[in-house]
């Protein structure tokens, strides 16, 4: 692995794991065995390598969100595969947890990649329900605006009582609780 992408690899881990504040240049150059020179060679500072790691994450989390949502199966099939899909729970999300960190928040540069992913996110659920609906899969009572929003809640929610708890049971509960409501508006 190349020096750039050691250095972006190892921010992505210090920011899942410490956060931006707690992810000082020492802690990325010692963490993936760079120099300083090294790193502002590549980088002009740590805003720029976070911003490189958080739109690397956030590349991440979309591919594999896709491989699931674009998949075979009717719409509840696929959305039902998102939800059910292997997750390293007690971790929580990657992306989503970078919402919590004010740093991230209060700057327009590292919130845009995080924002658009959860919007990507969002949109792509909503088409899929949508889709679902226009072909009378679901019950017109549904909003596939509304539905793809409590998806991502759940999801995003679930990571936080899962962490909150220590246990991914939680997580597991919010996931079938929302099939559970979902499935009585399967059309058939």
């Amino acid at each position: 692995m190349s020096t750039p992408e050691r250095l972006i690899e190892s921010t992505r881990e210090l920011l899942w794991e410490r956060g931006y504040v707690g992810t000082s240049p020492k802690a990325i150059q010692q963490h993936a065995g760079a120099g300083q020179g090294s790193m502002y060679h590549h980088f002009s500072g740590k805003p720029d390598l976070a911003l490189a790691a958080i739109r690397r994450t956030a590349e991440e989390m979309r591919a594999t969100a896709e491989a699931v949502l674009g998949g075979d199966g009717s719409a509840y099939e696929r959305v039902a595969a998102y939800l059910l899909r292997e997750r390293d729970v007690l971790r929580g999300c990657p992306v989503g947890r970078l919402t919590m960190d004010p740093d991230v928040i209060a700057s327009e540069t590292l919130r845009a990649p995080v924002t658009e992913t959860l919007e990507w996110l969002r949109e792509r659920l909503a088409g899929i329900v949508q889709e679902g609906l226009d072909q009378g899969e679901f019950t017109p009572a549904l909003d596939a605006d509304e539905i793809a929003s409590t998806i991502v809640a759940t999801v995003q929610g679930g990571y936080v009582l899962a962490r909150s708890t220590g246990s991914p049971a939680a997580f597991d509960a919010g996931v079938r609780g929302l099939l559970a409501l979902l499935a009585p508006h399967r059309a058939g």
